[in-house]
């Protein structure tokens, strides 16, 4: 397979004795993290990429590493910078928060994306974290026939409920508005969290079609329409998607077939697998089926090969910055858990998926003109019946909220007398957080700071629960411990609950495959990988945090760190 490495940088690699090599890793692993060196660029950089793999844990680099190919993430592994012990901080671990962390550097406390939805405090109605009501979609097709129950496809978005600033848009301030900054994803959160406010687009899927909002755009370039008018999603229906290995590569996996894994969608539980949704001809179950297969991501590469076409980005004579977060390795995890045949075979393939997009990136830009980091928004848990399959007395379960519900407001009741109405309730369970009923205490006369010390005592009764922190305790800082730090940078005073809960390791809130969410390693410990103007090579092992990249980042590129950030800058 071609090297994707510039000519200049493999001559420069080739003429380095492995000696000098080994002794300049040595040296700069040595140094503490702020006197690692940036190499100084003649230039800056003609364009950045910041990649996102949804769902991705670090240990995939190492587990699998013996079956990349070269140039995918050996470019960063063997000629880059590596983070080998990089963590997200706080303790809500989704896909919402982890995008709102990479390029602002501040977590939820600041960003205010809690979740990827949560309850209106006083309402309790369910808003979505990129929800707009002033904005419409740009670029659906004509809907025809009746839509599908939960459909949001026509529901407008923005990133006005994000609250921090992004690299990109400090870069579009201290540049006269002349970068072009994009944003791509399968999910509309990835590409708006990453983008941020001043972007010149973000770019999502909604079945067959990339579209985006009105809050960029009017219309859609003709490049867009060109690309959704060839429907490649079409070209894969009825494709099987079987291992790209030798059954035998997959065996540090497990078997093959797992309990609990999803099988809607069409999709059977082992390889090989047809990707059709079920129908006969392609529509929506099979474009939703596409989304959990790498042949979504080929797709997504394909867009992004387009967008620097279309937009000619990197070769305009200023910086520009493309993000691009890949959604498919999210759903693969969620539908078979970290130990499955079907995640390893996702990694190779995102793994050449890589490759070959770096090699284009050669082509068009110049990779020794370009700078690329790599990170995930969060990373997933063994699933229970994978640990129990080991160990079957291991304490590994998934989690009952109908448990939790009964179990707190049986304890509200206890302590101020049960509700009148059947139809009356104590709380309103939001994932990890509880939200007590304004107008049931005001019914009842009862103060919430009373009522979020009954329901957070009730929480610890549950042998799954590891810890519960009031409304109250969060507002006030009232935390001794780690896990009481990453809870306070997981709390928005304005949008989080009443009561949040933290379980204990391997328990999760799914009812098929594995799930995500908690404060602990499998969750938190992702890839921070750099290459490119600036990067300095070697592999460092001290602990950092995701909210470094911004700054990082930030500081290559010669900017004010965006101005909420708390984390620093690691060259």
């Amino acid at each position: 397979m071609p090297n994707p490495e510039p000519s200049s940088l493999r001559l420069k690699s080739n003429g380095i004795c492995p000696s000098f090599r080994l002794l300049r890793l040595l040296v700069v692993a040595a140094l503490p993290p702020a006197l690692l060196p940036a190499v100084e660029p003649a230039e800056p950089p003609a364009l950045v990429v910041a990649i996102s793999l949804d769902q991705f844990r670090q240990d995939y680099l190492e587990r699998f590493r013996p079956y990349f190919v070269q140039g995918g993430f050996n470019l960063f592994l063997e000629h880059g910078a590596v983070f080998a012990n990089c963590h997200y901080r706080h303790s809500y671990t989704k896909t919402g928060p982890g995008h709102g962390v990479l390029l602002s550097g501040v977590h939820a406390n600041v960003h205010g994306i809690i979740a990827n939805d949560w309850l209106d405090r006083t309402t309790l109605a369910r808003i979505y974290c990129c929800d707009d009501l002033a904005e419409q979609v740009v670029g659906l097709a004509p809907r025809t026939g009746p839509q599908r129950p939960g459909d949001r496809a026509t529901a407008a978005r923005s990133p006005r409920s994000y609250l921090a600033t992004t690299v990109g848009d400090t870069l579009k301030l201290a540049r006269g508005g002349q970068p072009k900054v994009i944003g791509l994803s399968n999910k509309d959160r990835a590409a708006i969290l990453m983008a941020g406010h001043f972007a010149d687009a973000a770019y999502y899927t909604e079945g067959d079609r990339f579209v985006t909002s009105t809050y960029y755009m009017r219309a859609l370039p003709t490049w867009v329409e060109a690309f959704n008018a060839a429907k490649k999603p079409d070209t894969y229906f009825g494709k099987t998607w079987d291992r790209l290995l030798p059954v035998e590569a997959y065996s540090i996996q497990g078997p093959d077939d797992s309990p609990n894994e999803f099988t809607g969608l069409g999709l059977s539980p082992t390889f090989p697998k047809l990707i059709n949704g079920g129908e006969k001809t392609p529509g929506p179950a099979f474009y939703e089926a596409l989304i959990h297969t790498p042949f979504a991501s080929e797709i997504l590469a394909d867009f992004a090969r387009a967008a620097i076409d279309g937009e000619k980005l990197g070769q305009r004579g200023v910086t520009d910055l493309l993000t691009i977060s890949f959604s498919a390795n999210d759903l693969v995890g969620h539908d078979t858990g970290p130990d499955s045949h079907e995640v390893m075979d996702m990694v190779l393939r995102t793994d050449r998926i890589l490759a070959d997009f770096f090699r284009f990136l050669d082509q068009r830009v110049g990779l020794q003109r370009c700078l690329i980091v790599l990170s995930a928004d969060h990373g997933s848990v063994s699933t229970p019946e994978r640990l129990r399959a080991l160990r079957p007395d291991f304490p590994a379960g998934r989690l009952d909220d109908a448990l939790v519900r009964r179990t707190c407001e049986a304890a509200l009741d206890r302590a101020f007398g049960p509700l009148a109405a059947a139809t009356e309730r104590w709380i309103a369970v939001d994932s990890a957080w509880l939200h007590l009923n304004p107008d049931t205490l005001v019914r009842k006369g009862v103060a919430a700071t009373a009522a979020e010390n009954v329901v957070r005592d009730a929480l610890l009764t549950l042998d799954f629960i590891e810890a519960a922190y009031t409304r109250t305790q969060l507002l006030a800082h009232d935390v001794s411990t780690d896990l009481g730090r990453r809870a306070l940078l997981s709390f928005h005073a304005g949008r989080s609950g009443d009561v949040f809960y933290q379980t204990k390791p391997y328990w999760i809130d799914f009812i098929y495959g594995t799930n995500h969410g908690s404060p602990y390693s499998y969750d938190t410990h992702v890839p921070l990988l750099w290459y490119g103007v600036g990067v300095p090579v070697g592999v460092r092992t001290e602990r950092v945090g995701v909210d470094d990249l911004a700054p990082t980042l930030s500081r290559l590129l010669r900017l004010p760190a965006p101005p909420q950030g708390e984390g620093r800058a690691l060259f």
